[in-house]
């Protein structure tokens, strides 16, 4: 068979990864003379890999992640942040157990940033995750409520491995958005993992939801399994920018 009669058929069959990969393991194998069920092992890798980092592209590309911000990046020099935390919340294992994490500290003290670099570990390792921040998410089920079809953000939600809210506190809404928001958490509990970034304190979230009872519910479902991850008030961006 014809080298471009081979790529045809692998362009038929969607084998882009084996497709790309068919010169050069085929020029190897015969420079080091390998049997040929190496070659074929070789090329067959070389289509899963691709499918891999296809698979990872697509969801990275649908969590909505707002930046491509990594744990390399983050300088843990000098700040309150515990790193062997991080790194162990960037493996991804807590997703198995529906953990829960809560980063708490000032503004520009790279919350977000740590909560975006975990999660596109997670996602590498085979994770499915969505970002939003706090006030998108409240608009959004309100919206879903006011026409008719409640519930249809929660039910794709707790089909993913992991939900990021981030800025808790920063902008206010009402108590009927702060109602809607409990029941949503309180719908992946235990079966979603959530990653919380805000600049409030455990005792000053009533101020958020207007209710210090439902407040007190919310953080029992929140923190039933779940690291806090303190990042301390001295802004890493001025820091860094000086």
């Amino acid at each position: 068979m014809e080298r471009s009669e081979t790529l045809g058929l692998m362009i038929q069959l969607k084998l882009a990864g084996m497709r790309a990969a068919f010169d050069e393991v085929l020029a190897n194998g015969i420079k080091r003379q390998h049997p040929v069920q190496q070659i074929i092992g070789d090329l067959l890798r070389a289509e899963i890999a691709e499918k891999q980092a296809r698979s990872i592209k697509y969801q990275i590309t649908v969590s909505k992640l707002p930046w491509a911000k990594e744990l390399a990046d983050f300088d843990f020099n000098n700040t309150p942040v515990n790193e062997t935390l991080v790194r162990d919340l960037s493996a991804g294992d807590f997703l198995a157990q529906q953990r829960n994490a809560v980063l708490v500290g000032g503004t520009g003290t790279g919350k977000t940033h740590l909560a975006v670099a975990i999660t596109r570990s997670c996602i590498r390792a085979g994770a499915r995750a969505r970002f939003y921040t706090v006030i998108d998410l409240v608009n959004r089920i309100e919206a879903e409520t006011r026409t008719g079809r409640p519930g249809r953000i929660a039910d794709r939600l707790t089909r993913l491995d992991l939900v990021v809210l981030d800025e808790l506190g920063y902008l206010p809404f009402a108590q009927s958005g702060g109602q809607l928001l409990f029941h949503l958490i309180s719908r992946l509990y235990e079966r979603t993992s959530i990653i919380v970034t805000t600049n409030l304190i455990f005792a000053e979230w009533p101020s958020v939801f207007s209710d210090a009872k439902m407040t007190t519910a919310l953080l029992d479902r929140l923190t039933h399994h779940c690291d806090i991850i303190e990042t301390g008030n001295e802004s890493w961006r001025l820091k860094h920018r000086s």
